[in-house]
């Protein structure tokens, strides 16, 4: 006669909650900004950096801010994006924390002010799903100091953490939303848990969770807690 397992073991087997972690780069996924770094390969690093500061505390208009900066590249050869590459570093935890959610079957992206041809080779190098940033316009091998298409907002980094939500059938009370600067307000906001993740002082005001020591790892914690 054949056996069969009581029913109610299969219902209780643990169902694993579908989630989207969507991430900042710049300060966030990595140590450093992207940005500067550039800047530092044009001999302006200063400058740019200072920009930058002001621009992730919300005292400048993002947009503006990133025109500007781009506008300082100009004519820098494109084989910088590989030296800049080399010289990123990941936080402490994050190759853990996208290792850790792929294990549970969760997506990771990554939304940043900063430049595909930078951002696509962090996102390879530590296995992300989705990727959206700007990107530079180069022309005859060098940059113009212009950008090559819409510029990535506070507004663009909500809406696409929106529609990645629906992309991987995720409902927004299961999305996680990380990152450090004033322009990641709205989707730390709007996200089932937002964390600040040492962050400028406005944005981890505006954060429902913060973390202050920078090891992303920790963000785990506050998921699934949350």
């Amino acid at each position: 006669m054949r056996q069969y397992a009581p029913i109610k073991q299969h219902l209780e087997r643990p169902i694993m909650t579908a989630r989207l972690i969507v991430m900042d780069i710049d300060s966030t996924l990595i140590n450093q900004e992207v940005i500067d770094l550039l800047g530092e390969e044009a001999g302006v690093g200063e400058q740019v950096a200072q920009i930058t500061d002001r621009a992730m505390r919300g005292e400048l208009d993002f947009r503006q801010a990133l025109e500007k900066r781009v506008g300082l590249l100009a004519g820098l050869d494109e084989s910088v994006f590989e030296r800049t590459f080399e010289r990123v570093t990941f936080t402490p935890g994050a190759l853990e924390l996208v290792r850790s959610a792929h294990s549970k079957g969760w997506k990771v992206g990554v939304v940043s002010g900063g430049f595909h041809e930078v951002a696509d080779k962090i996102v390879a190098a530590a296995g992300i799903d989705f990727c959206l940033a700007n990107r530079l316009e180069v022309v005859d091998g060098k940059l113009t100091g212009k950008l090559a298409a819409d510029i990535v907002t506070k507004e663009s980094k909500l809406i696409q953490l929106l529609d990645w939500a629906v992309e991987c059938g995720v409902d927004m009370a299961h999305t996680v939303a990380i990152g450090d600067g004033a322009n990641d307000i709205p989707m730390i906001q709007a996200a089932g848990t937002g964390i600040a993740f040492c962050a400028k002082p406005k944005t981890r005001e505006a954060a429902p969770f913060a973390i202050d020591e920078r090891n992303l790892m920790l963000a785990m914690d506050i998921i699934l807690r949350d």
